[in-house]
């Protein structure tokens, strides 16, 4: 099977590094500069599950494309959708299979309406990586799971093939039989916690280390509830009332886990100067989300909780009310 991972970066890097180093027939299609990047000092994954680097890994370029590829792997940025397309076109032919690892729902719509809906497949993945100063891919901890499937549930014969090269090839590969839920039940989390670490300025960890009120993130979880509900989604509903009542127990849960640790959702585009709008960060245009979650989450008591809780997060003060 031939794959063309679309970009090279922090998390098309690793699963396509990783893919290289099983063997699998991988290209990736970067831009010139990450290009040269790459034929210079080549493509290493430094990971405490195991580092790995290959000089001058296979590469291509948009106008180098010759010929379709059995499956693309898309990882980009959902603001750099409409140009990934582009310049990935080419590649798809009639027996393409096309595996977005994108956060949210919209970029599916997306890619059905350019390439129709046959070659879109369901996935989602679960990393936490990042490019050093010199280009090369840094695990920041020991998750490197990736789901797909095909988008109705079924067991094709393509996802089958899809699989034997995606499975065994050095993370946590699994073919999902209701991967579009699993892809609802990502985007909820992150919806809640992009919500709450933008409106902070701050990862989960600080968020997490200055012991805010459990009520603080179920709010915010109540208020990507009413979004979901705008969009009639019921079987992740169903779900996340049961969720919900945990939330509490989990964010003392990660106070254990993870402290001070940098896991920020929607941060790294606001510090890196890629600001984008709420509607835009949370991805699936839900205004009745967005802008709940970026008003504070509720009622007037609420946001006041929710703005002390910012300012523990940066003066490193502890505002829990178990005191």
């Amino acid at each position: 099977m031939r794959i063309l991972v679309v970009g090279a970066g922090a998390v098309g890097g690793y699963f396509g590094g990783r893919l290289l180093e099983a063997g699998r027939d991988v290209t990736f299609l970067v831009r010139p500069r990450r290009a040269a990047a790459l034929a210079k000092s080549g493509l290493t994954i430094r990971s405490r599950l195991g580092d790995f680097h290959r000089p001058s890994p296979p590469i291509v370029l948009q106008e180098d494309i010759a010929k379709p590829f059995d499956l693309v792997l898309l990882s980009c940025k959902a603001y750099d959708l409409n140009g990934a397309m582009a310049s990935f076109a080419r590649a798809v032919g009639e027996n393409t299979s096309v595996l977005p690892l994108l956060n949210g729902m919209r970029h599916l719509d997306v890619l059905a309406d350019r390439f129709g809906p046959k070659p879109v497949l369901g996935g989602q993945c679960v990393i936490s990586a990042t490019l050093d100063a010199d280009g090369a891919i840094v695990h920041l901890n020991e998750l490197h799971a990736l789901s797909f499937g095909e988008l109705d549930g079924s067991r094709s014969g393509r996802i089958e093939t899809v699989a034997s090269a995606l499975l065994n090839a050095g993370f946590d590969a699994r073919l999902s039989d209701e991967i579009r839920q699993e892809m609802w039940e990502k985007w909820v989390f992150i919806a809640a916690a992009a919500g709450i670490t933008c409106l902070m300025r701050s990862a989960v960890g600080d968020y997490v280390a200055a012991r805010p009120r459990p009520a603080s993130w179920r709010d915010a979880a109540r208020s990507v509830d009413v979004g979901l509900a705008a969009q009639n989604v019921q079987a992740v509903i169903k779900r996340r009332a049961q969720q919900r009542r945990h939330l509490g127990e989990e964010f003392g849960r990660l106070r254990v886990v993870l402290p001070r640790v940098v896991i920020c959702l929607g941060i790294p585009d606001f510090q890196s100067g890629k600001a984008i709008g709420p509607i835009e960060l949370l991805q699936d245009g839900v205004a009745e989300l967005a802008g709940c979650l970026l008003a504070g989450v509720g009622s007037v008591a609420d946001q006041v909780v929710l703005a002390f809780a910012g300012i523990a997060v940066h003066q490193k003060i502890d505002i829990s009310h178990d005191k």
